[in-house]
């Protein structure tokens, strides 16, 4: 899957700006375009991963000619796509196995409990809020 970006140029004295029109307020910079591409798809995948973690409804990419038609402010602005693996769009249950001390493994189980979450449930939720910040 792969998101059309529109790009900035910088110059000597300012960044390589990098906007998502698909994504509203997906965002981001580099001091070289290199490094604004890079950081694109790091902002393209965060945007998604904070989306889906909310429950919300994936924008589908757009071509670049309707987008340089619909944002007349990009003109003069560069065109590139940001590459997105479509595996961290997938909600399928996958089993894992684990190995965790038993001392660790009651203490995980009584505050799912306590939680009245399952196991897996209490480890899934723990990891989406314990993932820092979008950095966008």
């Amino acid at each position: 899957m792969r998101y059309p970006i529109a790009i900035e140029p910088g110059t000597d004295a300012t960044a390589w700006g990098v906007v998502v029109p698909d994504l509203p307020g997906c965002f981001s910079a580099g001091d070289t375009m290199e490094e604004a591409l890079i950081q694109a798809e790091e902002a393209v995948t965060a945007w998604i991963e904070t989306a889906l973690d909310a429950g919300q409804v994936i924008p589908k990419p757009s071509a670049i000619d309707a987008l340089r038609a619909a944002h007349p402010e990009f003109e003069g602005w560069l065109w590139g796509l940001v590459k997105i693996d479509p595996a961290m769009l997938d909600n399928t249950l996958e089993r894992v196995n684990i190995s965790l001390p038993r001392r660790v493994l009651h203490r995980l189980d009584a505050r799912a409990r306590s939680a009245g979450e399952t196991r897996s449930g209490f480890i899934a939720r723990m990891a989406i809020e314990d993932r820092e910040p979008a950095t966008t």
